[in-house]
């Protein structure tokens, strides 16, 4: 097997049960108090404190090994963003899913204008290497002034009818966001979805994979290369 790139020297708990508390409140609308409380049944006592720090040392690691979809030139891109309050300030979470609902990126910002929309469109291009056979967005004019600056030649089209796979993108992370009480800032919003979507991408089977057979072909093999970036198959 692989070897992972994630040290876990001068750690007390052995990496399987420290990778599986990062995929437990990762994955799952858990709080760490109730993660805690599932290791203790396993008779496993850890507070829920090392498993934040868990969370934050090792979740991006593990998020930066993931598998990446790779790109192509029929993709389209569904963007959408949403307003989250943090310490009584809004702020706005820009996403972009694929047709299947794979999450491409996500990045906060305190605007919700076409500067806004134009650092999403570049970082997707940057991080794809490619413009996309269309984009689909709501009807905000941001979009389409940002588009017509970063990629002038691919298609849009602006209707909210058909930007319903970028608006329920959301939906996972309004419930963890219930769960968690809210974010403390933007920055551990940022962190929280990089690792959030990455674990969302792995596990989650695309639309045209939705029969039961399929789903669970999936999270088998989900779960394998799992194991393999946190190094509990080694």
């Amino acid at each position: 097997m692989k070897t992972p790139a994630v040290s876990y020297k001068r750690h007390r708990f052995p990496q399987e049960i420290i990778s599986n508390a990062v995929w437990l409140y990762f994955r799952f609308p858990l709080s760490l108090r109730l993660v805690e409380e599932m290791l203790l049944e396993r008779g496993i006592v850890v507070s829920y404190e090392t498993i934040r720090r868990w969370g934050r040392k090792f979740g991006p690691a593990y998020a930066k090994q993931l598998r990446r979809r790779r790109p192509s030139r029929q993709d389209v891109w569904h963007l959408d963003e949403v307003v989250i309050s943090i310490a009584g300030k809004k702020h706005w979470l820009w996403r972009a899913v694929d047709q299947n609902g794979f999450v491409l990126d996500e990045i906060v910002q305190n605007r919700r204008d076409t500067k806004a929309a134009k650092r999403l469109l570049i970082r997707l291009l940057k991080k794809a290497g490619m413009p996309p056979k269309r984009i689909i967005t709501d009807k905000l004019r941001s979009y389409g002034a940002a588009k017509r600056e970063v990629m002038p030649a691919v298609e849009h089209r602006s209707h909210k009818g058909l930007n319903n796979r970028a608006e329920n993108s959301h939906l996972p992370l309004r419930k963890r966001e219930r769960t968690m009480q809210g974010f403390r800032s933007p920055g551990s919003l940022q962190r929280f979805i990089s690792i959030f979507s990455a674990l969302r991408n792995l596990f989650v089977a695309p639309r045209h994979k939705r029969s039961a057979l399929a789903t669970h072909i999936h999270r088998i093999r989900a779960m394998a290369h799992w194991k393999v970036v946190t190094g509990a198959a080694a």
